[in-house]
């Protein structure tokens, strides 16, 4: 599976290099987050690489809540505690829980749907910024930190009609941000979708801290910055 090279597994115990969350974010996500880095002293894994990793390991069900808790490090070492059947939680040897799982109804193991499906939503996760992100912020006239951007996980949510797909694609069908001060939230509305029938439907839920207000300038120039990172990494992959 395409995600094997990407973490690391032994007795049901799972890490991550600051190269392997890295080059997910980059390679697969498309996500060029700072944060993702593997120089940057805040580095943090993906989040998208943790629910990556507990579809392919868990399958997927008809009803699926992920809630995030924290942000992991390279090299902690974690695994799923079981609370009951469907209900379980990603911890570190010292019981600190990152990710909390909620799932219902039936539950597929399909390899290649679980890596078509994980593909198609990271691939859509990965586009936030700028295209959704940077209208959003401009309609409420703040911004996050250009300097220190910082935009996090906090939930997400699936929902499928059924099981029986073969290829669904993912379709965002609506966004909305709400802002307090210096903090907000982002709520995008996702569908999945085979042969053009909605089979199943998403949220993503994040969130942003040290909220600015809004300046063309400066957002002209974190988009240039981020375009710039996408061709400099093209570059040193294919050097």
């Amino acid at each position: 599976m395409f995600l094997e090279s990407y973490y690391s597994e032994q007795n049901g115990v799972y890490t991550f290099t600051r190269e392997q969350a890295s080059h997910f974010a980059k390679k697969i996500a498309g996500d060029f987050n700072p944060i993702h880095d593997e120089d940057n002293k805040r580095f943090c894994v993906p989040g998208d690489l943790l629910f990556s990793v507990v579809l392919a390991k868990a399958g997927i069900s008809r009803k699926m809540r992920f809630e995030f808790a924290g942000m992991i490090n390279d090299g902690i070492e974690l695994k799923a505690a079981h609370s009951s059947f469907n209900n379980f939680a990603v911890v570190d040897n010292a019981g600190k829980e990152y990710l909390r799982v909620t799932r219902d109804g039936d539950i597929t193991t399909d390899a290649e749907l679980i890596e078509h499906v994980t593909q198609s939503y990271v691939q859509f996760s990965g586009m936030n910024f700028p295209h959704i992100m940077v209208p959003l912020m401009q309609s409420k006239d703040i911004m996050i930190n250009p300097v220190r951007p910082l935009v996090i996980y906090e939930s997400m949510e699936l929902d499928f009609e059924r099981l029986d797909l073969t290829a669904p694609t993912v379709e965002l069908t609506g966004s909305d941000i709400e802002v307090d001060g210096k903090r907000g939230s982002v709520t995008l509305k996702f569908c999945f979708k085979e042969n053009g029938e909605v089979v199943g439907t998403g949220r993503k839920h994040m969130l942003m801290s040290g909220l600015k207000p809004y300046c063309q300038d400066d957002i002209d120039d974190l988009v240039n910055r981020f375009n710039q990172r996408k061709v400099d990494f093209s570059a040193k992959i294919a050097a």
